[in-house]
């Protein structure tokens, strides 16, 4: 049987879009327009306007827009902007272990767009990136948040490489190369969650998978055993140290994404506290409970939610986001968790930064990459009664417990009406719910100037 490295670059190179079961399609298209509808939403962020100041307008023939300033730059800058902008406020979709989309999309629709791509190209090489990721991550008994690593960062940048690789129709042999050049670009870590840095390890993995495409088409080269090698990316990478280093990653024949898709984020927070403000908010709601009435918080969570919700006593925005007390406490003020709430005054607010004392953790082992078997809370009021909600298995918006079509649009209109308009925002939100029929990327009305 060929080596990881080798079965890699064959799917991508030949996968057999006909074979892609339309499911797959359904979660790539959600996947590329929430993704989009949050690079809209993050683009007047600080740590956007940063990136961008760093990079050289570009008015060239393969120049991809800026989301959704629609300025000229090079495929790689708009990447990394775009990728910048689509991850800074935390509200973009995840899958698997980390943020598919924000990985695939700002890479697929800067090359695609340059390439003059059609959209069916278009899914189709998200479809590719996301199998990659996720039978690569299937080959790991650990979790990289364990080690210190973004999923997002380490899996992604191989994606995005995968799938740009699949947009430039470069043979197995090439896409082999991208593979390997994009395993030495990956890089990004935990430590620097609640902070600008984070939106920036997105950004250059969408970036970084460009440049690798790039770089094997003109020749570059890498090695051909870089995934299963003793001192490849996988095991360089592993948290357990025993990653599965041969045998069958079953591309093309296991659609992980039809059965995995995309999860919608209702809340721009880390992933990690979602269920828990599900079960949050119902329990303020239907008992209509103020910060006052409420003596303890308590919440069950798996040991690597823990790890990644590191910020016990948040003191701004950008912190609340992995930060499970601000979560509680936001659900119980305001019954929301939105961007509303993710400004430094409302985490300063007295009766928010309050009730983080309130809250109390206790953790249970994860079964997936991240994730417990579900989320507990309850409440002890102060007059020593207890309130409990059901243990919450999959969250609201989840591929599970998915949005309806129209909440999925509000979400999309929220994000991106106020900066291009109701009309543009409309007719961008239709057309990528149709992606497939898109003769070219370049027909999208990406940008508020298109």
């Amino acid at each position: 049987m060929p080596g990881l490295t080798q079965q890699a670059a064959q799917f991508v190179a030949s996968m057999d879009t006909q074979a892609v079961p339309a499911r797959c399609y359904e979660a790539a298209r959600i996947g590329i327009a929430d993704c989009l509808a949050t690079m809209i939403a993050g683009a007047n962020e600080p740590p956007v306007a940063i990136v961008r100041d760093l990079v050289a307008e570009n008015s060239g023939a393969d120049a991809a827009p800026e989301v959704p300033s629609g300025r000229g730059l090079s495929p790689m800058d708009a990447a990394l902007v775009n990728g910048v902008a689509g991850h800074v406020l935390d509200y973009d979709d995840v899958a698997i272990d980390g943020h598919t989309s924000v990985a695939l999309a700002p890479a697929i629709l800067a090359e695609g767009w340059a390439l003059n791509a059609s959209g069916e190209e278009a899914l189709a090489a998200y479809v590719a990136g996301y199998e990659l990721w996720a039978a690569l991550q299937a080959r790991e008994p650990g979790a990289l948040h364990e080690r210190g690593f973004h999923p997002t960062a380490i899996w992604g940048t191989l994606s995005a490489a995968a799938a740009c690789a699949r947009l430039h129709k470069l043979d197995e042999e090439q896409t082999g190369h991208a593979i390997g050049i994009a395993a030495s670009l990956a890089s990004g870590l935990v430590a620097n969650f609640g902070t600008m840095t984070k939106s920036l390890h997105a950004g250059r993995t969408a970036q970084s998978g460009v440049l690798a495409a790039r770089l094997a088409k003109k020749g570059y080269t890498a090695s051909g055993d870089i995934l299963e090698h003793r001192t490849g990316f996988l095991q360089a990478h592993s948290p357990s140290g025993k990653p599965d280093l041969q045998g069958d990653m079953k591309l093309g024949r296991e659609w992980r994404l039809e059965a995995t898709g995309v999860n919608v984020k209702r809340y721009p927070i880390c992933y990690a506290t979602h269920r828990a403000i599900d079960a949050m908010i119902d329990l303020a709601t239907d008992n209509d409970l103020k910060t006052d009435d409420v003596k303890e918080i308590k919440v069950t969570i798996g040991e690597t939610q823990r790890l990644v919700l590191r910020n016990r006593n948040p003191q701004n925005g950008l912190e609340a986001k992995f930060s499970i007390e601000f979560a509680m406490a936001s659900a119980l003020a305001a019954r929301q968790v939105g961007l509303a709430q993710l400004t430094d005054e409302f985490v300063r607010r007295p009766d928010v930064s309050g009730t983080f004392k309130k809250v109390s953790i206790s953790t249970m082992p994860t079964v997936g990459p991240i994730f417990s078997e579900s989320d507990q809370v309850s409440v002890v009021l102060g007059s020593g009664r207890t309130i409990e909600h059901a243990p919450v298995r999959n969250a609201r918006g989840s591929w599970e417990n998915p949005m309806s079509a129209d909440e999925f649009k509000t979400k999309f209109m929220d994000c991106a009406e106020q900066a291009v308009g109701s009309n543009r925002a409309v007719s961008l939100f239709e057309s990528l719910m149709h992606l497939e029929g898109a003769p070219t990327l370049r027909d999208l009305p990406l940008t508020a100037m298109h």
